[in-house]
Order: structure tokens, then C-alpha cells, then sequence
């Protein structure tokens, strides 16, 4: 096992060897050429900006995974989607949703926070290229724009995958509004997999299960 040095080459080294903790490599960049290479691959980054200096990238071997048929819809989130309380969209606010995610519950304050400046503008730049999409929810407000945005989502968007990188609530289950709709987004357009990164008991909740990596890149590049 070791952890590979990446330089100024676009390249990753083949995830086997990296770490039981999925870290493979450090270094490189955020550049859009290199975080498409990453995700094409089942890599993605992940570090505490406040301690180091460098991208850390993972690729576990055990993916967690929610297959868009498979997401769990509980008795209570039908009832609150019946009830049309909460509007949702799509790339209507990309910037509100990743800046929420950052700082909800002071999360960026962390010593750990791993949503920082390079993030957010890395992935906010993948966003404008097409490459990232955001879900948003909102409800009504009395302010200018007659709504408030107090959840959502984020991820990459690359072989109709999406790989999730993380949410924010500011109501209950604002966040499982915005899985659920993401889920059935994909669902209708054949979308293969919403990409979790790690287990979680919420993903768990929510359908997710675990896949091998190679039968995570089989699907993956399945009609590519």
C-alpha cells in the first residue's frame, strides 16, 4: 500500500494501491482536465484545506452507491411531497448551494473543513462548463425574490452518473427532498448511479448499498 506523489502530468495511479481508506495520491491541481480525469475514474478530492496544502485524492474500492430505482422514499417524505410545501430546481443557484454547503452549521470554521476556496471555485468552474449541476429547494419568503433557498445538493455530472458532493439543510429533510428529486431525475433519463463516495447511516436510509470498483467502472462506462 502507499500514497502516490502526483505532479504537473495528468495522470492517476491505478486505485489498488493506494490505501484501505481509499487515499491513493496528494498533489496535482483542481484543474477541470484533471477533476474529469479523477471522476472518469472513481477518484475524487478530498482534504482538510486549513492543514494541507495539496489535494488528497481517493478512489475506494468499496463504492457506496444509490441506484436511482432503488432510492427509499419513506411514508413521511411522500406525505411532504404531496404537500407541494418546498419548490425544486436545477442549476438555478449552483454558487447559493455550494457556498450553503460550506458554511451551514459553521462547517468552513472546522479545522477539518474540506469545502473551501479551491473547492468552491474548482467545482463552481466545472459547473459553468457543464460539468457539475446543483439541486436546489426553496420556500416561500416575503423578501425580493418571493422564495429562500434552505437546501440543496451538489456533484459532477459525467457519463449519466452523478457523483455527489455534498448538501445542506436549513428545514428538515431538505436535503432528502433534493436526493429524492435528483433520483428520480435520473431515473427518467436512464442516469446509471448517484455516486455517495462513503457509507453514511442518511445515504444508508436512503437506499444506498455497496458496489465493488469494478463493477462500479463497468457501469460507469457502460455506452461511453
Amino acid at each position: 500500500m502507499a500514497v502516490w506523489q502526483l505532479d504537473n502530468e495528468l495522470w492517476f495511479p491505478n486505485p489498488r494501491w493506494g490505501e484501505d481508506d481509499g487515499l491513493v495520491a496528494i498533489g496535482g491541481d483542481l484543474s477541470v482536465k484533471r477533476l474529469l480525469l479523477a471522476y472518469s475514474n472513481g477518484f475524487f478530492p478530498w482534504y482538510a484545506f486549513k492543514m494541507e496544502s495539496e489535494p488528497h485524492w481517493y478512489c475506494p474500492l468499496n463504492r457506496f452507491v444509490i441506484f436511482p430505482n432503488e432510492i427509499h422514499i419513506s411514508h413521511s417524505m411522500r406525505q411532504l411531497l404531496r404537500q407541494h410545501k418546498y419548490e425544486i430546481t436545477v442549476n438555478q443557484n449552483f454558487e447559493g448551494v455550494i457556498n450553503g454547503c460550506s458554511t451551514v452549521q459553521s462547517r468552513n470554521e472546522e479545522n477539518a473543513a474540506w469545502l473551501g476556496p479551491d473547492i468552491i471555485e474548482a467545482f463552481t468552474d466545472l459547473h459553468r462548463r457543464g460539468y457539475a449541476a446543483s439541486v436546489e429547494v426553496w420556500e416561500p419568503s416575503d423578501d425580493v425574490q418571493g422564495r429562500r433557498l434552505v437546501g440543496g445538493l451538489y456533484g459532477v455530472t459525467l457519463r449519466k452518473a452523478f457523483f455527489g458532493e455534498s448538501m445542506f439543510s436549513l428545514v428538515p429533510s431538505a436535503s432528502k427532498l433534493a436526493l429524492v428529486y435528483l433520483a428520480k431525475a435520473l431515473e427518467n433519463i436512464g442516469g446509471h448511479f448517484i455516486d455517495c463516495q462513503f457509507e453514511t447511516p442518511f445515504f444508508k436510509s436512503m437506499g444506498g448499498r455497496f458496489i465493488t470498483y469494478d463493477e462500479y467502472m463497468k457501469i460507469l462506462n457502460k455506452g461511453e
